[in-house]
């Protein structure tokens, strides 16, 4: 399962989605992890209300399953969930590998049923979990 991180220093979870510099995405399995790629974001991307910022980096994120970052818009978070991607902000910063250890811990146990869902991204699968 593909998962993204908005970073600023690819070290952490440290970005609003439309700020950040940076997009590392990291492949994850209850075995390990590894960086697919760091995919690096220029111009004005501080400037609000320019939602052309926004579709690279949709693009550049639209197979993985999750988004981490330290802040996401309205328009932005709408645009991510309408792509299956779960957006998950966290209230500070926090290292990637940190977040990517705990998750691996979650995949190796019984994943509660959101994450069943967003796991099945890209499988053809859409399971009804609602009767769990």
């Amino acid at each position: 399962m593909k998962i993204a991180f908005a970073t600023q220093d690819l070290q952490r979870v440290d970005a609003h989605f439309g700020w950040a510099k940076n997009i590392a995405v990291y492949e994850v399995s209850p075995e390990g992890f590894n960086l697919v790629e760091a995919i690096q974001f220029s111009g004005d991307l501080k400037e609000d209300g320019n939602e052309d910022k926004l579709t690279p980096k949709i693009d550049a994120i639209k197979d993985c399953a999750i988004l981490y970052v330290a802040a996401i818009g309205g328009s932005a978070a709408a645009r991510v969930v309408a792509n299956k991607i779960h957006p998950i902000k966290v209230n500070e910063p926090e290292s990637i590998t940190a977040i990517l250890g705990k998750l691996q811990d979650v995949l190796k146990g019984a994943p509660p049923p959101w994450l069943r869902k967003v796991m099945n991204k890209g499988t053809g699968r859409d399971l009804n979990l609602e009767d769990e």
